[in-house]
């Protein structure tokens, strides 16, 4: 992370200030509960992973944090006012053989909510019934669109990761009127400190089960947070267990590197291959003089990365068929944004979130730069490289 300055108190202007401060909250909330499914995950085999339609894994987790948000969004703005376009849905929970399932959902949406009072929010006077879980979770049924105001949730980004005991965020931002006004990108297992990167993610986790949790040598996740037009991307640590969250959390003002050479630049790439060609971006990595490894994580990390200047460039082209779809992209464009870094399609347009649940209408691809003269040479690079490309 590059040039930060550590403030006791981020300047907030008025505007989205409450909606920011609750959507925080929340997905600190959410990674709170991640952290503790994921954990289960990995220490036995159970029943806590299921298979959507497309094959990819969904967990306890999915269900639970989406449960969860949409609860405190609902409390805090009120049910009528809350519009949710958000991943999951609830046909597998509601079928009459997944009754053991849905109780472990419930239980661990009541559990979360319990510790509601830790992040300054207000839990539910009695525990959530099942009905209850079931009709927060379909409150992610919205379809979006381009007028009035809609949230965009991806509960676990990058369920393949999470399985993994890997990288995987939660996504969270408000869209108003087609534009992104705000996001929150909750990273788990993606460290503060960017020294901590270069360990593999499985020692991580023996480190954090010999270091104390309250030293301050050792802080796991991270939660960035931006609003569109305020020129600030924050940063805070994740809530440690039995804390209590005190806005902002020692929260520090994450900038994009200062890297505009690409043969200096690290860039981000998905580790699938099914929904990204790697082939594509290693040549074009190559014609631009690339030449540091690829940054291979799953999820919006990616963003985190760029946004806190740990990487400078993201680039994803997207295989015949493949259509990429707004929960994936809302959060991490504004952080890096407000960050000081260029968003956009591989023709320089800016990305619209107004159609729906797809980002309708993308040229060829999403670049995401630290800076306007990278993002340019990207560009002219793709321009070069696509026609000789097989995509």
């Amino acid at each position: 992370m590059e040039d930060q300055k550590s403030l006791d108190i981020p300047s907030e202007p008025e505007k989205y200030s409450k909606e920011l401060n609750i959507a925080v909250r929340a997905v600190q909330m959410a990674c709170s509960l991640c952290q503790e499914v994921q954990d289960s995950l990995i220490s036995k085999t159970n029943n806590q992973i299921q298979s959507k339609d497309d094959n990819s894994p969904v967990t306890v987790a999915d269900w639970s944090v989406q449960a969860i948000v949409s609860w405190v969004l609902s409390e805090s703005f009120g049910s009528e006012n809350v519009s949710i376009v958000a991943e999951e849905d609830v046909q597998n929970l509601s079928k009459a053989d997944s009754a053991g399932l849905l109780e472990t959902v419930v239980r661990t949406v009541n559990d979360s909510l319990s510790a509601a009072p830790c992040f300054g929010l207000e839990g539910p006077r009695n525990p959530l019934s099942s009905s209850d879980v079931l009709e927060a979770i379909s409150r992610g049924n919205s379809t979006g669109g381009a007028t009035g105001r809609f949230w965009t949730l991806d509960p676990v980004d990058g369920t393949l990761g999470f399985v993994r005991g890997d990288q995987y965020a939660v996504a969270l931002a408000l869209i108003e009127d087609g534009e992104v006004v705000l996001g929150v990108l909750g990273c788990p297992n993606y460290p503060m400190k960017k020294e901590w990167l270069n360990y593999h993610h499985r020692y991580h986790r023996i480190i954090s089960k010999l270091t104390p949790t309250t030293s301050e040598s050792w802080d796991k996740g991270c939660v960035l947070y931006a609003r569109k037009g305020s020129g600030e991307t924050w940063m805070q640590p994740l809530l440690k267990k039995n804390n209590k969250l005190i806005w902002p959390n020692s929260a520090i003002q994450a900038q994009v590197s200062s890297i505009d050479n690409p043969a200096l630049a690290t860039f981000c790439e998905p580790v699938e291959k099914s929904n990204s060609s790697h082939s594509f971006t290693a040549g074009l990595a190559h014609s631009v003089g690339l030449r540091k490894q690829p940054l291979r994580v799953y999820s919006m990390v990616k963003y985190a990365a760029i946004a806190r200047g740990d990487a400078e460039i993201f680039m994803k082209f997207a295989r015949t068929g493949y259509k990429e779809k707004i929960w994936d992209h809302a959060a991490g464009v504004v952080i890096i944004q407000e960050a000081g870094g260029v968003v956009t399609d591989a023709g320089g347009c800016p990305l619209d979130f107004s159609k729906g649940i797809y980002l309708e209408g993308l040229d060829r691809g999403i670049i995401a730069c630290a800076g306007a003269k990278l993002h340019e040479k990207i560009l002219r690079a793709v321009d070069a490289s696509w026609n000789s490309s097989s995509l």
